[in-house]
């Protein structure tokens, strides 16, 4: 059966690492009303600020972007901190809305000293909580 477009998936490979996380959606609600543009910028780089901050439930977006920071770090095992920074992992939208991740130098760094790469990661976020499954590979 043909889908009508050319379907490609991200290369596979093999599987160095995974991580996952899951948020209460209030929580990140609340830190936004209480810290604001303060909370924002040392969390969320300018790509996801933007992203975000256009949609009808802000939060719920960023949510989703805070699991996968901490999925990400957690397939490093390295948790955010020394080794990575809340802003050393980005999530942008691919050509089909897919989440792709975009890694500053130092995320960049602990990816080839772990021998991956590349990170991929999935989303999902409901009224109540955000998750997302984050995956070190190597192809």
């Amino acid at each position: 059966m043909s889908t009508g477009f050319n379907l490609q998936l991200p290369p596979g490979g093999v599987l160095l690492g995974i991580g996952c996380d899951l948020i209460e959606v209030e929580r990140i609600h609340g830190v936004l009303a209480r810290h604001g543009e303060r909370f924002l910028q040392r969390v969320f780089t300018e790509e996801e600020r933007s992203y975000c901050s256009g949609l009808k439930h802000p939060h719920k977006h960023y949510a989703a972007r805070w699991a996968a920071k901490e999925a990400v770090s957690k397939t490093f095992t390295t948790g955010i901190g020394s080794h990575l920074d809340w802003t050393s992992v980005s999530v942008y939208h691919g050509s089909r809305q897919e989440p792709l991740v975009r890694l500053d130098a130092k995320a960049q760094a602990l990816l080839q000293q772990v021998g991956a790469t590349g990170v991929l990661v999935s989303l999902s976020h409901t009224e109540t909580h955000a998750m997302a499954v984050a995956a070190l590979v190597r192809g």
